[in-house]
């Protein structure tokens, strides 16, 4: 395996995914493809039906013999052929058409290339999940007020409403990404040794496209074995996908901190977080997330190199792509069922919140303040006037507001209660929980969106 994998692993359900990276799962979804090559290639007469039929009947997971295989393979040192020589045997007379017209990439791309089409629906099916987790916490948080921060130091009143609604809008386009990708990326190669079809000529195009419906994929315009962009952008595409849920686990990470204390991850009983210090509780949730999106960050990178491999075919760019694909899929997939878990079970503290939002006595409404007399002095004198008595209040025990009142000018133009009300941080929180609330309804429309469109399973 290649993620990073710790005990909160093993209490995660992860929607059948990690059957899609065992052995079973591949061979069986040569088999799956394996089958319906001869099946299109039948129905176009391009080999006989009954040849076909018996194909479809014999070609199955437990009828293969593995024993059999790996004593091929040690003598033949093929990763491929041993497969093809097994299943050829057990489909009896009809054995010869297995495999008829192609060449191993194309049964072993394609088969890759549907199974992962299968994770990725079930990736669909997690991220709605975490659609509604989002949903839901915006919706409860959406007037729960807090300090928004830009490089690190408070700068204008939010609501932690607000802060999920960006993570929402993170996940759409997402969404959207994946959606536009998929018929690029999910495609079949039915083209022979080097993709011109030299095998089965004009019947070629046709098969491959009559396999491309029956796996409810895409035909690769020209089946070439060394076209990889279509990878690399689906991988590319998962890096942005992490980097969602990566924001999330790090804002989670640094506001549980003590100093902070705004939220914290789902906590169970009997969890220990050290074997030395009895109090810790530490967010695995969150550090899981983090490691495995950093890792995941650094894969695209061998892809573009050797996604430029000369000639029609390169058995390294290959073995490489299998590699990282299934790399990122196992990556991705750990890091999509931990931010499941920690946005379904966070606590937020609202009242640490409010609390940090009047730690710096109202400085953080100071733009309030300048808008507001902005109208009289305009916006550049106002800034002036407002930025000279921040920096005031800054280096003075007298504190904001006592700063602000002792200015002659903001004393004429308010009395002591207008100036209390400007530098409430309620009072000046945009339309954060707006926001909020619109992102809330969304995040849920989409997510049953995703769950209507990806529920269909393919059994192979």
């Amino acid at each position: 395996m290649r993620a990073l994998y710790d005990s909160k692993t093993k209490t995660m359900f992860d929607h059948g995914i990690r059957y899609f990276f065992t052995d079973e799962a591949k061979y069986r979804s040569w088999l799956y493809v394996e089958v319906t090559l001869a099946q299109s290639q039948a129905e176009l007469g391009y080999i006989p039906k009954d040849a076909a039929k018996e194909i479809t009947e014999r070609a199955k997971y437990e009828n293969l013999d593995f024993k059999k295989m790996e004593h091929i393979y040690e003598r033949v040192g093929h990763g491929f052929v041993p497969f093809v020589k097994v299943l050829a045997n057990t489909c009896g007379e009809s054995g010869k058409y297995i495999h008829y017209g192609v060449t191993t990439q194309n049964i072993q791309q394609t088969g890759e290339l549907l199974r992962i089409k299968e994770i990725n629906k079930r990736f669909m099916i997690v991220i709605s999940e975490i659609l509604d987790n989002l949903s839901k916490l915006a919706k409860e948080n959406s007037n729960t007020i807090m300090p928004g921060r830009t490089h690190g130091k408070h700068a204008v009143p939010i609501t932690y409403g607000f802060k999920v609604a960006g993570w929402i809008q993170n996940f759409l386009n997402d969404v959207i990404r994946l959606k536009e990708l998929e018929p690029r990326v999910f495609e079949s190669m039915m083209g022979g040794a080097v993709g011109a079809y030299n095998s089965m000529g004009e019947y070629g195009p046709k098969i491959n496209e009559l396999v491309a419906k029956k796996l409810d994929m895409t035909p690769m315009a020209i089946p070439l074995r060394n076209i990889s962009a279509q990878k690399l952008e689906y991988i590319n595409a998962l890096c942005l996908l992490a980097t969602s849920c990566d924001r999330i686990a790090q804002e989670v990470y640094a506001t549980s901190i003590e100093e902070f204390g705004e939220v914290s991850e789902p906590f169970f009983k009997g969890t220990i977080g050290s074997s030395t210090m009895p109090h810790k509780i530490n967010p695995k949730l969150a550090k899981g997330i983090i490691a495995n999106s950093q890792k995941l960050y650094s894969v695209p990178t061998s892809g573009y190199y050797s996604s430029t491999r000369p000639f029609e075919a390169d058995s390294s760019t290959n073995m490489l792509f299998d590699g990282l694909l299934s790399e990122s899929v196992e990556l991705i997939t750990e890091i999509l069922l931990r931010t499941e878990e920690l946005t379904r079970g966070i606590h937020i503290h609202k009242n640490r919140m409010k609390q940090n939002a009047y730690l710096n006595d109202g400085l953080d409404n100071s733009e309030y303040v300048m808008m507001t007399i902005a109208k009289r002095l305009g916006k550049d004198k106002a800034h002036a006037l407002i930025y000279k008595l921040a920096m005031e209040a800054e280096q003075s025990d007298e504190g904001y507001e006592g700063v602000l009142l002792s200015n002659e000018y903001l004393k004429e133009t308010f009395n002591k209660d207008e100036l209390e009300c400007m530098l409430k941080p309620e009072r000046y929180i945009g339309l954060s929980s707006e926001l909020a609330l619109k992102f809330s309804k969304d995040a849920k429309i989409q997510a049953d969106e995703l769950r209507e469109k990806y529920n269909n399973r393919l059994v192979f």
